[in-house]
Formats: structure tokens, C-alpha cells, sequence
């Protein structure tokens, strides 16, 4: 018999997560179970997926709850392999091009008023999914007109021709993670990414963007960095026309992922959130423990 517990296997949700004692700042109380129950129903209704399950997200009960989620767009398979994410990496499977009709559907029955798109990285694509994107955009604009749009989307490999699709669609937020400071990126994300070119697509998407479109970033605390290395991410992302912002405490998923270095406090994330407004001029930054990429997007 073979024991060997192998990446492939943790990372594919085989193993549980470490068992850890979380400060009780981390803790979600949330319940809301009728209603999480109904928005999954919902989604195993259409096929879809949420980035809510697929990276256990620590507020899928509270925004369920809310009738909200982030569609996960393009599969649930991912070309990548960062050591801070949940998500499978896998070979990835073919577009849905009725993924959009679906996703208009489920938003109408939901009642949705903010419509939040997300996807895996798709680097086996020539535009890295950009044109599915621009579709599922287009389809919710027509079939849904009165709700917000935000894509999270990855970096595209920094094609400006796949940016430019999905500007050109119109979303009212354009988001693209940056993750983590520059040190700590060689150790934490995939090869195939980079802090620079996180940044390059964030500035351009600033400058080609239609009037109107928010430019939007999100990184993560409690991985080793210091002071000095979040007071350089948050002036990169401010000198590349970033408005709004998102900061959150990392959660170690499986034991093969980063571990965890450090829990932040509250308090903490309401002091960074006062120095990233004050100091390097964002319109908006949410930022708390439990605090992630999409979180409450429909609030700001």
C-alpha cells in the first residue's frame, strides 16, 4: 500500500485543513442557513461555480446568508499552483459558452443588485479566458441591466490585447489581486506570476479603462511581511492608479499551503486601513481579519 501523501492530494481537497487555534477575532458566527442553503441550491441548479466553495472562504456563510456569491467563471481547475490558494490545480476544462445565461439566470433568481465575476487562471488559453469574460460581461449587461459588475480577474500573462477585451466590456469594478509584497511573491505565488507584472496590469487597466470603471487590488497579511513591505505594496498600488482596496488576514487551507506566520489584530487592520487612505490616497479600503477580495464589494 502506498502512504505517501502527495501535494496533488491535499491540494485536491483529499486531506483536511490543519487543525490550528484560530484567535477568536478569525471565528465566523455567521449562520444564516435557510438562505445558504437556497443560494446552493441555486448554484448545483445551474451548474455553476463560486469562488466562495472552491477557496473555503472564512464569509460564505454571511454572504450566502446576503443572497450574494462570486461566480467562478471558466471551470474550477486552475493552470496554476500558488502555495497560499485552495483552488485545484488540475487540466482545466473546456469554456462554457452558455456559462453567462446561466449566471444571468441564477442572478435573477437571487435577486442580485451586484453581480461579482472571478475565474481560475486559464494560461492554456490564447487570451487567458479574456473573450469569455468580455462574453459573460455583455450577456449580464443585457439580461440583467439594473445589477453592478465586477470582475476579479487573473493577469491575462500581462496581454495587453486581453485586458482590453475585458475594459472594453464595461465592468463597473476591474479587480486583479497583487496577493502579497514584492519579497514575499517568488515564494508564494506561482512562477508563471509576478509582483511587476501585477502592477503593470493594474496601471494599464487604470489608463485604457472606460470612464467610470473602478481599478481595484486586494493583498494579504500574516504571511512574514514587515511594516516596510506593505507601506511599498500600498505606494505601488496607489502609483498605479489603484482606488479601491482590500486587505485580509491569510488562512493556511491545506497543509501543504503556506503556513500561516502571523494573526493580525483588528485593530491592526483598521490602523492599515486609516494609513492606505490617509497617507497614500485610496478612495476606499476594507480591511479586516476576515476581510477578502469580494467582500461586501456590493456595499462599496
Amino acid at each position: 500500500m502506498n502512504n505517501h501523501i502527495s501535494s496533488h492530494d491535499v491540494k485536491n481537497h483529499q486531506i483536511p485543513p490543519p487543525k490550528r487555534r484560530l484567535p477568536s477575532w478569525i471565528r465566523s458566527t455567521y449562520g444564516g442557513e435557510p438562505r445558504r442553503e437556497e443560494v446552493r441550491g441555486l448554484l448545483r441548479k445551474f451548474h455553476l461555480n463560486t469562488v466562495c466553495e472552491s477557496a473555503r472562504c472564512p464569509n460564505l456563510g454571511e454572504c450566502w446568508g446576503r443572497g450574494t456569491a462570486t461566480f467562478m467563471i471558466m471551470g474550477e481547475n486552475c493552470t496554476r499552483n500558488c502555495l497560499f490558494c485552495a483552488v485545484e490545480n488540475r487540466n482545466p476544462t473546456p469554456i462554457d459558452k452558455d456559462e453567462g445565461d446561466r449566471i444571468s439566470e441564477a442572478a435573477l433568481s437571487l435577486g442580485l443588485r451586484y453581480i461579482v465575476l472571478t475565474s481560475v487562471t486559464r494560461d492554456d488559453l490564447a487570451d487567458g479566458g479574456a473573450a469569455h469574460f468580455a462574453r459573460v460581461i455583455n450577456t449580464l449587461r443585457r439580461k440583467t441591466p439594473n445589477a453592478g459588475i465586477e470582475v476579479l480577474t487573473p493577469d491575462f500573462q500581462g496581454d495587453e490585447k486581453s485586458l482590453r477585451k475585458v475594459l472594453q466590456a464595461g465592468p463597473d469594478v476591474f479587480n486583479h489581486n497583487i496577493e502579497t509584497c514584492r519579497r514575499l511573491t517568488g515564494k508564494l505565488r506561482d512562477p508563471q506570476a509576478s509582483y511587476e507584472r501585477s502592477l503593470a496590469v493594474l496601471r494599464r487597466a487604470a489608463e485604457i479603462k472606460k470612464a467610470g470603471t473602478i481599478v481595484k487590488s486586494g493583498f494579504m497579511l500574516g504571511l512574514g511581511e514587515s511594516e516596510e513591505d506593505v507601506r511599498e505594496l500600498l505606494r505601488d498600488l496607489s502609483d498605479a492608479g489603484v482606488t479601491r482596496l482590500t486587505i485580509g488576514q491569510y488562512l493556511q487551507p491545506h497543509r501543504q499551503c503556506a503556513e500561516v506566520v502571523e494573526f493580525i489584530t483588528p485593530e491592526k487592520f483598521t490602523w492599515w486601513k486609516q494609513t492606505a487612505e490617509e497617507e497614500y490616497g485610496f478612495a476606499y479600503v476594507e480591511s479586516a481579519p476576515l476581510a477578502r477580495s469580494s467582500y461586501m464589494a456590493d456595499q462599496v
